[in-house]
């Protein structure tokens, strides 16, 4: 007797934790082997791995300094708006909630033309002691 009420006990916590498993949403929001300007991502470069998440915030009608990545970086604005360009005047406009995978190894900037801070939050996968972002 004390099997079958620890096997129902047993039961009916495994359904009440795939009930509550059931419930959770995964939406990909970004998922790509191309940076924004539909160029192929490099190779992961060889080292010990460390991930760096920043939250940067843009105060409005700044533009931030020419830079390049040497490593694969993604974000998400959480914020406001952001422009982002290429040397070659390639541009990305974004609003808020719209993803991006950066480019690597290409100088580029952001700007914030509007009247509103933008927030964005980036993910790199870089090197330990090595820096995320270059500037010119």
């Amino acid at each position: 007797m004390k099997r079958l009420i620890l096997l129902l006990v047993f039961c009916l916590f495994e359904y009440a934790n795939a009930t509550e498993i059931s419930s959770v949403v995964v939406k990909v929001i970004a998922k790509s082997d191309k940076s924004w300007d539909g160029m192929k991502l490099p190779a992961y470069p060889k080292g010990n791995p460390e991930v760096t998440i920043l939250d940067i915030t843009i105060p409005p009608h700044t533009k931030l300094h020419w830079h390049k990545h040497p490593v694969i970086n993604a974000g998400i604005l959480v914020k406001g708006k952001l422009t982002v360009i290429k040397e070659d005047g390639e541009t990305l406009k974004l609003k808020e909630g719209d993803t991006i995978v950066e480019l690597v190894e290409t100088w580029h900037y952001g700007v914030n033309e509007s009247d509103k801070p933008a927030q964005i939050i980036v993910f790199y996968a870089g090197i330990k002691n090595k820096p995320v972002t270059i500037l010119k």
